[in-house]
């Protein structure tokens, strides 16, 4: 994809442009994230946030292992 300039409008509004949210699956009223790294912001959703997680853990699990099933028999998760 190229770049596409947009504007800042009033109340810090930026407007996707309609190519980048189909292209990322974006809808209406869907949550974002935003992330401020090395001077630049990053949007993404929570579901790509959590893809992102478990590529970046899954190599230091073992072959059919679950986390979180190993996190909720050691008492290392707690819904208090």
């Amino acid at each position: 994809m190229t770049n596409v300039r947009t504007k800042l409008t009033e109340g810090g509004r930026v407007v996707i442009p309609a190519e980048y949210r189909q292209a990322l699956g974006l809808h209406i009223g869907d949550e974002l994230i935003l992330r401020l790294e090395n001077g630049e912001m990053r949007i993404f959703t929570p579901q790509q946030a959590i893809k992102r997680v478990q590529e970046l853990v899954s190599p230091y699990l073992p072959q059919g292992s679950s986390l979180a099933d190993e996190l909720i028999a050691d008492g290392g998760w707690r819904n208090d």
